[in-house]
């Protein structure tokens, strides 16, 4: 029996009870009153016209207090409708999939998202159970959690497991509720869900991107320092060695230089591949960055394996690579460090490898090197070189040495470049062969490099104040300062503080610098031109400098690197590349400057050449400016 009809029910119960005591009562005080049964009669007559009007003031009230007003029910139920209509729209059109079973967990009403996430049509599924859906990912215990749950709070919400009606199984996240009628009886279960198996591929997608290389496809180094200390730990357990290879491609640097990031790329996913091939199981290969691999070897019980794999590694990279119509041909150089021979933990093998590459590349490329402790003191030095480096900056240490650059046609000196040195307290004047490249590394060189700039602007304005025929100094600008876009700012600064003309100053960038970003590379190179001062391009011909870049540069000379000149005029590699060098200046309008001239003969097979300025031992050392004059 419905609520409604209780409650009326109970109304005309209690209308009847008050009528049969108000007429009880009235007759019994009429009765009183009047003896006359005329006026009886008139008195009752009244009584129950009363009664009436009582009564329906009575029921009005009860009404108004119920249901409202006359006339608000047809609203109500009006409004109810429109209600039912809205809460049907959108029970209908929501996205998430809707279940609703009745108290046994039949079900009774689906969705027309539970029908495109499940595939089940609504009759399929009407009369039936949720177990339906169970895909057998989920054991006994968790659906009994589900129920204690829903007993205890009447909600439970988490991820589930089901299955579609085509076998498929995907992950939900649903929420179920229980409804309660007046009684407070569970009447129905309402199961709202949706499909997370997006979410799902976008977290693993997410995950494996962490942890690989996107490019290759390889483990990255997160992952790569992950696996080496999970088999460090299973080797120290049972007693086993394991070895790490580090991989550096060689002049990888020039390829991209010369023929674009782009084939750069393709090379690195071609050595990842041919690698893949080599390697068999119990080898973890991984790109770490840049062109450096990594390659961590289990069960490596002896020093011959790791070195057996090395050379085996050596002799498959010489075989061309084919790229975009490229045939590109690459060494490498590796490192090889040893567990527990030489490290106990997986940071250390790590960066012993790391100094054994070191030590490969020193000893020149294209060839291996295993890891000694003697690599670790020199790791070591360079780590205090660097500090010792940062506090000669701020203690002025460093000195600025001046060589000079002489015309080969008359001999005469026409310029200087400016070479830093340091002078150490202790250890006296450090070749720059032992710092510079520490500087490099740290990235103190940009600083350096602004500093000797100063020191030589300012030494020129000296020599100019005292009659010095010089027509200019010529300074190294490193890649670290060219790729920085405010070098012009800070060139321009250090003009006009020391208050030298720009036509004084020339301005050298390696080959390698400029190449590295060939249209950033041109808009620096215009800048710098716009204050007036020279531009060279230093080390020319150790790069690929395409010639179609090379003509839009706004560059005055070519400088001829030293290792062309050394076999001069002797070697016949040396004597193609050089007259090659030259032709090709003389044809841009550049000028023509060589390095390293240690004896008269280079000077004039050069000269002969058409290259118009040298210098070099033959002509003076660096020294320092007071010394210029007496070589």
């Amino acid at each position: 029996m419905s609520v409604s009809v209780r409650d009326a029910l109970r109304m005309a119960a209690r209308y009847l009870v008050l009528s049969i005591l108000w007429l009880v009562l009235a007759g019994q005080v009429l009765d009183h009153l009047f003896d006359d049964p005329q006026a009886l009669a008139l008195g009752n007559s009244v009584s129950v016209l009363l009664w009436l009007l009582v009564s329906t003031a009575l029921i009005y009230i009860s009404r108004v207090r119920l249901l409202g007003p006359i006339g608000s029910g047809t609203r109500l139920r009006r409004e109810d409708r429109q209600r039912l209509r809205m809460a049907e729209a959108v029970f209908d059109s929501t996205l998430e999939g809707v279940l609703v079973t009745d108290r046994d967990g039949l079900i009774v009403h689906v969705n027309r998202a539970f029908m495109r996430i499940t595939g089940y049509r609504e009759d399929e599924v009407l009369g039936q159970r949720p177990s339906k859906f169970k895909s057998g990912h989920h054991g006994p215990a968790f659906y009994q959690d589900i129920y204690a749950t829903l007993a205890a709070t009447g909600e439970w919400s988490g991820e589930i497991w089901n299955r579609r009606k085509r076998g498929e199984i995907y992950p939900q996240w649903q929420t179920i509720r229980a409804i309660r009628d007046e009684q407070g009886q569970v009447s129905h279960y309402v199961a709202v869900f949706s499909d997370i198996s997006a979410i799902k591929h976008s977290e693993q997608e997410l995950a494996y991107l962490a942890h690989h290389d996107p490019l290759t496809g390889l483990p990255n180094r997160l992952l790569f320092n992950d696996r080496a200390e999970q088999t460090l730990s299973v080797a120290q357990t049972h007693k086993q060695g394991c070895a790490l290879l580090l991989m550096d491609l060689d002049h990888f640097q020039s390829i991209n230089d010369g023929l674009g990031h782009t084939l750069g790329d393709q090379l690195l996913k071609r050595v990842g591949e041919r690698l893949s091939a080599l390697l068999g199981t119990g080898v973890t290969l991984a790109r770490l960055g840049g062109d450096e691999f990594g390659v961590l070897l289990e069960r490596c019980q002896q020093v011959g394996q790791a070195a057996d794999l090395a050379r085996t590694i050596l002799e498959h990279m010489k075989a061309p690579f084919d790229c975009d119509g490229h045939r590109l041909s690459i060494s490498v150089s590796i490192g090889i460090g040893l567990f527990p021979n030489d490290a106990r933990s997986a940071e250390q093998l790590l960066r012993n490898a790391d100094a054994a590459l070191y030590k490969a590349k020193g000893n020149g490329r294209a060839g291996y090197a295993l890891y000694t402790e003697e690599l670790t003191a020199h790791a070591q030095q360079r780590v205090e070189t660097a500090s010792e480096l940062r506090r000669a900056l701020e203690q002025a240490e460093l000195r600025v040495y001046f060589q000079p650059v002489h015309d080969l046609a008359s001999g005469t000196r026409v310029g200087v470049e400016a070479l830093v040195r340091w002078q150490h307290p202790e250890r006296g004047l450090v070749p720059p062969g032992e710092f510079v490249p520490i500087a490099e590394r740290t990235g103190l060189i940009a600083e350096i490099d602004l500093w000797v700039l100063r020191q030589a602007c300012q030494q020129m304005v000296r020599w100019q104040a005292e009659g010095q025929a010089l027509q200019f100094v010529a300074v190294n600008i490193s890649s670290r300062l060219f790729s920085q876009r405010g070098l012009y700012l800070d060139v321009a600064q250090v003009l006009a503080e020391t208050g030298m003309s720009p036509a004084l100053l020339e301005v050298e960038v390696t080959e390698s610098a400029v190449m590295d970003d060939p249209e950033i590379s041109l808009e620096q190179l215009h800048r710098l031109r716009e204050l007036g001062l020279r531009l060279a391009i230093d080390d020319f011909g150790t790069g690929y400098s395409s010639l179609l870049r090379l003509k839009r540069l706004p560059v005055q000379k070519l400088k001829i690197d030293q290792g062309f000149v050394a076999g001069l005029p002797e070697d016949d590699d040396d004597i193609a590349i050089v007259r090659v060098i030259i032709a090709l200046a003389r044809s841009m309008n550049m000028q023509v400057h060589a390095e390293g001239i240690e004896q008269a003969q280079q000077a004039e097979f050069l000269l002969e050449q058409g290259c118009e300025l040298g210098q070099g031992y033959w002509f003076g050392r660096p020294v320092p400016a007071a010394d210029l004059d007496g070589q």
